[in-house]
């Protein structure tokens, strides 16, 4: 995907973690509530802190969003369960792309059908794909230079000048949801920057999810109400999902007390304590948290040179790192997370090694050297803040012989200098804009956050060339094993340090079944059952 596009998707990944400090606190019932925790005809209450703008399909990029978007509307292909690895049909019952990567073709499932019965088509499909793309919404960018037609009524054709292999596990997104075009445009939609929709779809419900949205709140509530029209197999258990914006400390009371039934945002340290029968979901997120060390002379003469980085990687205590993000989260051995396709296996993880670095640090020509440790001061990620991380890092290298001085800032002032390029050393974290290895191109010479470490294009050929060849390979084994093999040269003379994928905490009452964390959509409230 372009810069451009990539620089304005992850706006909001990065101030996920900032905003929920910021969100509304909710309490005691939901208005809407009614007899929570059963089965049929029961309303569950999910507590989540808010990081949504729209319900619109088209405009929504935003964690809770997604969440409302895979309930209310279906997509040409999905996951199964939190499985990213491989794209499985949806409203698409088959897809097949291209040897040359060029051209996915998809054959539309008969039977499907929207929330007030009538069928869903091919002409929705384009409509609704093209309306993603030429709207200008946030999730664009997300099917840049793809052409849409339809080559008969029941097959798609996605179309691209250049190999797009992401293509299938894009097309999971709940942005690409697929609208009623009949509907849709009777409220204004169309596919185009005019588009007037969106109101329409904050009230009410275009799709053929198992939900409907019967009211929205983007600062307080989503009510689903269960689609008795739905056509496929997972038939939704409950009749009505409240979502409410909660602050985590409130999640936790909620949840204890029996207010709500799932808890989805609390921190390590909140699940001390937890009882009452209550399930614990830990489970790594896809979230990264990465050092770079700046590979631009003008900015720090001592972390440009390679062999400091290498002093730095070898000289983190990273069991040390872990114990701060607590059960549930892992030591990440590259910056592709664990659970996507290209991920390196968990046994490549870099140890500790003070010695080596002490001998990497000399041979850098650094003599006891003092740097600046930039991060954002009031981020959190999955729960866990930045800050005691930086505490650590400093403790860790002052063994190695560099000083570290710790300069947190606000998001927005840390934000600029990331950006800019201006960090000595940084201290951040890289959520995937979507599940696929070839959003991590981005940390190449270069690319997006390369640039961001100063690290210029033309810096390391060989790596360059291998992105480059890695991005319009075809083949799932293959895919896998170029972006195998570009982590591993990273680890080695890359400017990025790996450090954690932190734990995704999901707390439910002992009544739910079938939760499964997403790392696209969180989680998917059809799947939600009852004991």
């Amino acid at each position: 995907m372009a810069t451009r596009s990539r620089q304005a998707a992850l706006l909001p990944v990065v101030l996920t973690g900032f905003l929920a400090l910021a969100a509304c606190s909710g309490g005691g019932s939901s208005s809407s509530q009614s007899s929570p925790g059963g089965g049929a005809g029961k309303t569950l209450v999910i507590d989540t802190s808010f990081n949504l703008k729209t319900a619109d399909p088209g405009r929504t990029y935003e964690p809770t969003g997604l969440i409302v978007g895979k309930a209310a509307y279906d997509t040409l292909l999905t996951f199964n369960g939190g499985d990213l690895t491989k794209p499985v049909p949806d409203l698409a019952e088959s897809y097949d792309m291209s040897s040359d990567g060029t051209k996915l073709t998809l054959k539309l499932r008969q039977g499907a059908t929207f929330a007030d019965g009538s069928p869903v088509t091919a002409d929705d499909v384009v409509f609704s794909l093209t309306r993603v793309r030429d709207m200008k919404g946030t999730p664009s960018f997300l099917l840049d230079g793809v052409e849409i037609a339809k080559t008969d009524e029941t097959t798609i054709t996605l179309t691209s000048k250049t190999p797009n292999p992401a293509l299938p596990f894009i097309l999971p997104n709940p942005a690409l949801g697929i609208l009623n075009s009949k509907v849709a445009k009777e409220h204004g939609a169309t596919t185009d920057t005019a588009d007037k929709a969106e109101q329409y779809l904050n009230s009410a419900s275009a799709g053929s999810g198992p939900y409907t949205i019967e009211s929205l709140n983007v600062s307080s509530e989503v009510v689903l109400k269960r689609n008795a029209k739905y056509w496929g197999a997972r038939k939704p258990v409950y009749d009505k999902v409240v979502i409410r914006n909660v602050q985590a400390a409130t999640q936790k009371l909620n949840v204890q007390r029996g207010d709500s039934q799932v808890a989805l945002d609390l921190s390590g340290d909140q699940l001390a304590g937890i009882s009452g029968g209550l399930q614990v979901t830990k489970t790594a997120s896809a979230n990264v948290v990465f050092l770079l060390a700046n590979q631009d002379p003008s900015v720090s003469k001592v972390t440009s040179s390679p062999k400091f980085a290498e002093a730095v990687r070898k000289g983190l205590d990273y069991p040390g790192l872990l114990e701060l993000a607590g059960e549930g989260s892992v030591q990440a051995p590259g910056v592709i997370p664990s659970m996507l396709l290209g991920a390196l296996p968990a046994d490549q993880v870099v140890k500790r090694d003070v010695e080596g670095a002490k001998a990497a640090l000399k041979e850098s020509g650094a003599a006891n050297p003092t740097v600046k440790l930039e991060y954002p001061s009031e981020l959190t990620v999955n729960g866990l803040s930045l800050q005691p991380v930086a505490e650590r890092i400093q403790a860790n290298l002052k063994e190695v012989g560099i000083t570290v001085e710790l300069a947190p800032s606000p998001v927005t002032t840390a934000l600029d200098n990331y950006r800019n390029g201006k960090e000595q050393l940084g201290l951040w974290y890289w959520g995937p804009d979507y599940p696929d290895p070839s959003d991590y191109l981005a940390f190449l010479p270069g690319k997006l956050v390369g640039l961001r470490a100063g690290w210029k294009a033309g810096a390391d050929k060989e790596l360059e060339a291998a992105g480059e060849k890695a991005a319009t390979t075809v083949g799932d084994d293959a895919r896998k094993q170029a972006y195998v093999d570009i982590q591993t040269k990273l680890n080695a003379s890359g400017p990025f340090i790996p450090l954690i994928q932190p734990s995704q905490n999901i707390v439910t009452a002992a009544s739910v079944t079938g939760l499964t964390y997403n790392p696209v959509w969180t989680v998917d409230v059809a799947d939600l059952g009852t004991k």
